[in-house]
């Protein structure tokens, strides 16, 4: 099942995520309400609102509950998004200014902290507190795992296991959240969340180190940004660090790699990754859990949800944007 069918089958619900997702950042400040719309009008895959409503498929589809949920949850990822250009200082997202580029960093910052708010207030009227407990934790160590991101930038020391607990504060918890609170709401079987909440998990998992991947793979025009930004930021995701353990010119790219990087220095270390076997290291490892996702997807009713969600599964899994 192709991606663009998916969506247009939940186009009419999505239009409902996108218009509440309008009015929620709808402010009489001026100036948030342009920064805070900035963002939103850029576009994006929409993915965490689509498992919100793929999982509540798999219960009972209350659409206003569901499209409430899915406007929070992506309301909180697109407050992390304006906080990460801001520590990043990014120029450029999807191909636009960031709103750091465009009103700089403490109007940044404050419109990140009220589209995080306008959240909190659309998840508020759920009276269910296992949804707030669930979300707090996640949001906790979602926090903790930019810190560490911060800590460890340029860390050439760091292991596999940082770099996997990071990736899933990072990417993979409000994944699994979205598919978590999607089927939660809809009052699904406890058996049905969990299989819906490791399915997200998984998914998030490879979809992070696929992004990692592309970082160094894909072309300036796919990815709206230079290739190699992560490394040149300090950001080093699995194939940086495997070609830091096993590249022949292991020595130059821990030399090259440093918080006064040039363009030429980021080209050449990126080279010195791709020939190091450390993409191929990162695919295969998206690809085990890749296949975890989709044993916990095959575990649930066979429907057409479960079909649209393989059918996702499958594009995270190969895309090259």
């Amino acid at each position: 099942m192709k991606l663009m069918d998916i969506y247009f089958s939940l186009k009419s619900d999505l239009d409902l995520v996108e218009r509440r997702l309008l009015d929620e950042v709808h402010t009489s400040q001026y100036n948030l309400k342009k920064a805070s719309s900035h963002l939103l009008k850029a576009g994006g895959k929409r993915i965490r609102p689509v498992f919100v409503l793929l999982a509540g498929k798999f219960g009972h589809y209350d659409l206003p509950k569901l499209t409430r949920v899915a406007a929070a949850l992506e309301l909180i990822h697109m407050a992390s998004l304006v906080h990460d250009d801001v520590i990043d200082d990014a120029a450029t997202r999807r191909g636009t200014p960031t709103v750091k580029a465009e009103w700089g960093d403490r109007m940044a910052m404050y419109t990140g902290d009220y589209i995080f708010a306008r959240a909190l207030v659309l998840l508020a009227e759920f009276s269910d507190v296992r949804i707030h407990q669930l979300l707090s934790e996640s949001i906790v160590s979602m926090c903790e795992g930019e810190i560490e991101q911060i800590r460890d930038f340029y860390n050439k020391e760091q292991t596999l296991r940082t770099y996997l607990r990071r990736i899933k504060r990072k990417t993979a918890l409000l994944l699994s959240i979205s598919c978590t609170l999607g089927a939660m709401v809809a009052d699904c079987p406890p058996r049905t969340v969990r299989l819906l909440e490791r399915y997200g998990y998984y998914a998030g998992m490879a979809f992070q180190i696929i992004d990692d991947i592309l970082d160094l793979t894909s072309t300036p025009k796919k990815l709206g940004k230079p290739v190699g930004s992560d490394l040149s930021q300090g950001n080093l995701t699995l194939p940086v660090l495997f070609a830091l353990q096993h590249s022949q010119d292991a020595v130059r790219l821990r030399d090259l790699i440093s918080r006064e990087m040039t363009r030429a220095e980021v080209e050449e270390a990126v080279k010195i990754v791709k020939a190091s076997g450390g993409i191929e290291y990162a695919r295969k490892m998206a690809d085990r859990y890749m296949e975890k996702c989709l044993d916990a997807l095959y575990k649930l009713p066979n429907m057409d949800a479960r079909n649209k969600l393989e059918g996702i599964a499958h594009f995270i899994n190969e895309r090259d944007h």
